[in-house]
């Protein structure tokens, strides 16, 4: 399966007491290859791997999670679902880093299997939460919106408080990194997609974690029979393509092929990764579309 290749002014300054550990450790990348050799479940164990800089894989097999880490604190970008809270810290103290000092949770979409495991991992860490409005709204709701389209199809989690509301496309600092978040909804209402920057104020390579852009849904949900929830999926779909982006991360690491990046059958870094997932999930839209009029 896997190739064996090694391989603004208006910014809010945050800053927190120095962790009591920095010093990451992550395993070679093929130990997170064979791992996950044939296996793509939510709750399958993997290591961690460095991915890029100072950003490391914390995730499940079928899972991402993304910490990024720093002296000034660490953040987590999605947490798994609740089943897999326990093996995220346990990849975070592998990497030699101790969980209390996360300070900050993100997401990507609240849907079960990226944030079910947010709140634990919340007890478990002592860290805060931040999200974009309509995010934050759906954290602290716990389930989808009945104008979700996969509302009724998935179940919901732990309620999550939302301890700041942040502001799109305004820049968020923890030590030297620089986390914005980008609304582009269409999965959900409240999809985020996030740009890392792990160099202060320099000019360095940008890592896009973007959100899942499938056009999933319940049976009875039609994109068909609402057109403004498309035109939305659409906008937020094209903007994905506008990011910086050198090196694309997806919140199910098959929809960026990141494993075989990892592994050396693509270029890790590519700056045409965010065009190309914006663009192939605008062709599935419009199939889904066509089949829905089809079927008709």
């Amino acid at each position: 399966m896997f190739g064996r290749v090694a391989v603004s002014l208006a910014a809010l300054a945050l800053v927190s007491a120095s962790p009591t550990r920095f010093a990451p450790k992550a395993p070679p990348v093929t130990a997170l290859l064979d791992a996950c050799q044939d296996k793509d479940g939510w709750a399958d164990p993997a290591p961690p791997a460095r991915i890029d800089g100072q950003v490391y894989y914390v995730g499940t097999c079928g899972i991402t999670v993304l910490l990024v880490a720093s002296a000034q604190g660490h953040v987590l970008l999605d947490a798994g679902p609740e089943e897999a809270a326990p093996l995220v810290l346990a990849n975070i103290r592998r990497l030699g880093l101790n969980p209390h000092d996360v300070k900050w949770l993100f997401a990507s979409h609240a849907h079960f299997d990226h944030v079910g495991g947010l709140a634990a991992l919340q007890k478990a860490t002592g860290a805060r939460i931040a999200a974009l409005p309509d995010q934050a709204r759906e954290l602290e709701k716990g389930e989808p919106f009945p104008d979700d389209p996969q509302f009724g199809l998935i179940h919901g989690f732990t309620p999550i408080k939302v301890d700041r509301v942040l502001t799109d496309g305004v820049p968020f600092l923890l030590g030297p990194n620089r986390f914005t978040a980008f609304a582009t909804p269409g999965h959900t209402r409240g999809s985020t997609s996030w740009v890392i920057r792990g160099c202060g104020k320099k000019v360095c390579p940008a890592i896009a974690y973007t959100d899942s852009t499938s056009a999933v849904s319940a049976e009875s949900y039609r994109f068909s029979d609402h057109p403004a929830w498309v035109a939305m999926f659409r906008k937020g779909v094209a903007r994905i393509a506008t990011l910086p982006c050198s090196i694309n991360v997806t919140p199910h690491p098959s929809q960026s092929a990141l494993f075989e990046r990892l592994a050396g059958d693509a270029p890790v870094a590519d700056h045409e990764q965010c065009e190309r997932y914006s663009q192939q999930a605008l062709t599935k839209l419009d199939e889904r579309l066509a089949k829905e009029r089809a079927a008709k």
